[in-house]
């Protein structure tokens, strides 16, 4: 059999496989665990694992410069919707989406996949005149090289966005995770949307779209001298998922530690459809379409980059 490194984040979406109850046929698979920030960073710069949890953003910079050394397979361990992660100064005359045009705006990398979400829902969803912005940015895991009129300026060593929000030196900061200085209330600093759960819900009403953050990539060396591996990794986590779904649902015993999970369970069921955590190519292409257009109207990309091009040949019609 096989023995192939997977590195990934231990969620209860992917916990299954990693742990060895669910198998990925025909492959024995060593689980290194890892915070996404460094997975991507070690994928980016050394290619170290067989199998890797992948940015999206990173995975569409890559292959549209031709320099990829993954492909992806259409199984999606983290979305999240991020109207959440915009923070801002309350002193700034912020009041709303299109208040951001000419500010100066904080994100940990330019090409971090919530940023790129982000930047495409104000620009598309709300009409942000985004050309104006300048963005200090805090680092990059790979090189890029972006178009003169965009406005990308690299915080100086020893400073960080959450320094530079809690003093003022930037109007706001688009992030993950929330700023110390919004969690601590040191700072006049509050979220754009503070009603996030109502725009995030009336967001996936309009477009059907569940932000995509990471996929899950092999090193195109392995999926050439396996052929197999893609659709064996596709059916493993999909059985994964969809064990993790019917745990969120049991109530004869909670399986997740918030006291009214079946309710919410229920909620975003009849909300969101019967899978609310979609896997599959052909399910998510519309979405997949939406972020390559969002790469290169941030700068990201050069040339238009097809679904298609992100992920194996054998799991298109998945």
């Amino acid at each position: 059999m096989t023995q192939l490194s997977l590195a990934c984040t231990l969620t209860d979406r992917t916990r299954a496989v990693v742990e060895g109850r669910i198998k990925v046929e025909g492959f024995d698979i060593a689980f290194t665990p890892g915070e996404p920030e460094d997975l991507f960073r070690i994928a980016m710069r050394e290619a170290r694992y067989d199998i890797t949890e992948m940015s999206m953003g990173s995975h569409i910079l890559s292959v549209a410069r031709g320099d990829s050394r993954y492909i992806g397979v259409p199984v999606f361990p983290s979305r999240a919707f991020r109207h959440s992660a915009i923070y801002i100064r309350t002193d700034r005359g912020i009041t709303g989406p299109k208040d951001l045009a000419g500010r100066v705006i904080g994100l940990p990398e330019y090409q971090q996949t919530a940023a790129v979400w982000v930047r495409g829902v104000l620009r598309d969803h709300y009409g942000v005149d985004l050309s104006g912005i300048t963005w200090k940015v805090a680092g990059e895991r790979t090189p890029i090289v972006l178009p003169p009129h965009i406005r990308k300026e690299s915080i100086a060593e020893g400073q960080t966005l959450d320094a530079m929000l809690a003093g003022g030196e930037i109007d706001a900061v688009i992030a993950p995770r929330p700023p110390a200085c919004f969690v601590n209330g040191t700072a006049p600093v509050a979220r754009l949307f503070p009603d996030f759960r109502t725009h995030e819900e009336a967001y996936y009403k309009a477009t059907g779209f569940f932000p995509i953050m990471h996929c899950i990539a092999i090193r195109r060396d392995v999926a050439a001298a396996n052929p197999g591996l893609a659709m064996a990794l596709f059916n493993a986590f999909s059985a994964a998922k969809a064990h993790a779904l019917a745990e969120a649902a049991m109530v004869n015993v909670l399986r997740v530690s918030i006291p009214w999970i079946a309710s919410e369970v229920a909620k975003q069921t009849e909300f969101m459809g019967g899978d609310p955590w979609p896997y599959g190519f052909r399910r998510n292409r519309a979405e997949m379409a939406a972020m390559c257009r969002f790469s290169a109207a941030d700068g990201l990309t050069s040339q238009d980059v097809q679904p298609e091009a992100l992920f194996h040949e054998t799991t298109h019609g998945v």
